[in-house]
């Protein structure tokens, strides 16, 4: 296996909060195999933005129905618009409290925001990260789902994230939707 390459983790998904947890055994975990388990990568089969922006909010209105504060990282304005619109439209039985906050001291009241600036790690359960950087403080979220269509830019990205998550000794679970 290349070595830049993160390794695919076949797991069931079942309903945690923001990626949908991996049942791995009954048996007790160490505080490290925990907090693993609160970093997911996913990859799509499916290599266009859209998807990855759809695959997205499913995970928001997971998560949100599940009682999760959920903050979504995007890089620009126009791509917060874009979440804005598919977080109001993706589904017809889904309403979704959320809004976008564009800078980082703004205050916020809905249990879902759509961020350019990642906040403060304790205010969010789960963040999803849709930009090309790993936000600094990333070991400190509760929950950290990154999502990534397979398109070369994105997989790149997403290869850079794995390692930086790596360097922090994170071993992130992996779902590859490209082996099913």
């Amino acid at each position: 296996m290349p070595a830049n390459k993160p390794p695919a983790v076949h797991t069931t998904e079942t309903g945690s909060a923001a990626a949908g947890a991996a049942v791995l055994s009954n048996a007790p975990q160490t505080k490290q195999e925990d907090k693993n388990q609160r970093y997911w990568f996913h990859i799509l089969r499916q290599d266009t933005p859209a998807a990855r922006n759809l695959h997205a909010a499913k995970l928001v209105n997971k998560a949100w129905q599940q009682g999760d504060r959920v903050g979504i990282v995007c890089d620009t304005p126009e791509h917060a618009q874009e979440m804005d619109d598919l977080l109001w439209n993706f589904s017809p039985d889904a309403f979704i409290p959320h809004s976008v906050i564009s800078e980082t001291n703004t205050p916020y009241k809905d249990p879902v925001g759509i961020l350019l600036h990642p906040q403060a790690a304790e205010d969010w359960d789960t963040v999803i990260i849709l930009c090309a950087e790993l936000p600094a403080h990333a070991d400190q979220f509760k929950r950290l789902a990154l999502i990534a269509q397979n398109d070369p830019v994105v997989l790149d990205q997403a290869r850079a994230h794995f390692k930086q998550l790596r360097a922090l000794g994170i071993e992130a679970r992996v779902h590859d939707q490209r082996q099913r």
